[in-house]
């Protein structure tokens, strides 16, 4: 038998300076703005680090805007919101759920504090993923993947150790609800004090955690903090954690898109010129119709 190889830290990256998404998502850029990294097939990392919202009558939040070309993923830790889109698509997103949304080939999506919330006030913790797609599938059709925690398919740790929550791919056999259109590991890791739980991911797979609770140590050596972000290098495949605390970790990792890439604002495809296809489209109506 070979022994595997331990995929090592790269670089342990402290969140970037918070900006507002609309008036209701206090966000660090993890990337591609904070830092240049390459984390195909996830374009962008918003990391909604935990903050107390007051009580409000009007619900914060960020109104109509178009996407084309990739996938959005919310996931929800403190907090509720309340989304809907162009195709008819809405619902609320409750701690411990996920919110998989498909824009493809251009939806119009707006998302607001959920209303009792919003009332209430306190805390509100998210993450938004901007997941990109293969050339050929950036013109599909949009869809919607809900998955509730109730739903959520669960790895139980030995010794009380805590447990993964398979948002996509498979651990240890145990496969997560979201299709993906390209391989993605992505799960919650949510280990109790002493916990332990070790993952393997190929050597290409481009590989981050998001610390989003707690204190931990990666591959025996290296102890991380809360709302730090761990890349770890395209080699080697094996990584342990360790719960110092209580802690919850979201981890990503998938296989590269190996193609060129254009941004502009909310669009993501691979030529100026689809760019410029998307943003005539969106002038035309062509995404839908959603009221403000």
């Amino acid at each position: 038998m070979m022994e595997t190889k331990i995929k090592g830290i790269k670089n342990i990256l402290k969140a970037p300076a918070p900006h507002m998404v609309g008036d209701g998502f206090r966000v660090h850029n993890f990337f591609p703005g904070g830092y240049e990294i390459n984390m195909s097939p996830f374009f962008l990392l918003d990391y909604g680090s935990k903050i107390e919202f007051s009580a409000r009558k009007e619900p914060r939040g960020v109104g109509v805007h178009p996407h084309r070309g990739f996938e959005t993923v919310t996931i929800a830790y403190h907090g509720a919101v309340a989304h809907q889109d162009s195709t008819g698509n809405s619902g609320i997103i409750y701690p411990g759920d996920v919110q998989w949304m498909t824009a493809a080939s251009g939806i119009l999506h707006k998302e607001y504090h959920e209303e009792a919330y919003s009332l209430a006030g306190g805390p509100f913790q998210m993450v938004q993923l901007w997941v990109n797609l293969p050339a050929k599938d950036k013109m599909s059709k949009p869809k919607y993947q809900a998955i509730k925690q109730a739903d959520m398919a669960v790895f139980n740790l030995p010794a009380d150790g805590g447990k993964i929550e398979v948002i996509a791919g498979n651990y240890k056999g145990i496969k997560g609800n979201a299709d993906t259109f390209t391989p993605i590991e992505l799960y919650n890791a949510r280990l109790n004090k002493g916990g332990k739980a070790t993952l393997s991911f190929p050597a290409n797979f481009n590989t981050g955690f998001v610390i989003i609770e707690g204190t931990v140590k990666i591959n025996d050596e290296q102890e991380v903090k809360v709302n730090d972000f761990v890349h770890f290098k395209n080699e080697g495949e094996e990584i342990t954690i360790e719960a110092l605390e209580d802690s919850i970790i979201l981890v990503l990792s998938g296989e590269p898109i190996n193609e060129p890439i254009k941004q502009y604002g909310p669009f993501l495809m691979n030529t100026e010129a689809e760019i410029h296809q998307a943003i005539s489209d969106y002038n035309q109506g062509k995404f839908g119709y959603l009221e403000e």
